[in-house]
């Protein structure tokens, strides 16, 4: 059965709509064009014209829903702030993909997928999106610790640090599972990027006393 795509969306949008929903649940070997296109209410041509082949729509569906990290092309200017301003930066990056609710749940499942099923895209992601945001991460770090480089305790505090965003994602079932009223009202992820810039300072802080401890 075609899923429901609004009358209002352009061919490609239907594809891309029913690339991720289809790719996510079936992953990328079981999803043929056919079913695509009927998903999404077009011809099988389509793919070929807006994408190229079934790899391409693969391609975008990967990573075109989310768009572009909302703090990608602001990561060069962490190192003008303070260190609680430049983790609310790291945070609004890592939740504003939680904003687009299904979507977001759609894309953590494909690329979960693409972990088990790899076509390459994966570490394409690793060195474009995640790499970039955690080196800039360890500079902030290296500044606030008067250090040139980062020893493992840095890497490994800041694998902790965006682990506290990275975990709204990974767990988000769970947590609607155990505490509800957290995602609630539509200042619930402001709520949370507040708090988790206050964890992960206190995080730095114990990283702080441990290394000025003889």
């Amino acid at each position: 059965m075609s899923h429901v795509q609004s009358p209002g969306e352009d061919a490609r949008t239907r594809l891309l709509r029913s690339g991720l929903r289809l790719f996510a649940q079936q992953g990328y070997s079981k999803t043929s064009t056919r079913e695509l296109a009927e998903d999404a209410g077009v011809n099988v041509a389509s793919i070929s014209y807006y994408f190229g082949d079934k790899a391409g729509l693969y391609r975008a569906v990967f990573f075109e829903p989310l768009g572009a990290p909302q703090g990608g092309g602001r990561r060069g200017d962490w190192l003008t702030l303070s260190l609680p301003q430049a983790l609310a930066e790291l945070y609004a990056e890592l939740l504003e993909p939680l904003r687009q609710g299904d979507t977001a749940r759609l894309c953590m499942k494909l690329h979960f997928r693409e972990m088990l099923e790899p076509t390459g895209l994966w570490e394409q992601q690793l060195a474009q999106g995640f790499k970039p945001m955690h080196d800039a991460l360890l500079a902030v770090l290296c500044r606030h610790f008067g250090v040139e480089r980062a020893d493992e305790e840095l890497q490994r505090l800041a694998v902790c640090i965006c682990g506290l965003g990275v975990h709204l994602h990974v767990g988000h079932d769970v947590i609607a599972q155990l505490a509800p009223a957290l995602s609630d009202g539509a200042d619930a992820l402001d709520r949370w990027s507040q708090r988790l810039v206050m964890y992960a300072q206190a995080m730095i802080d114990a990283e702080r006393r441990r290394r000025d401890t003889p």
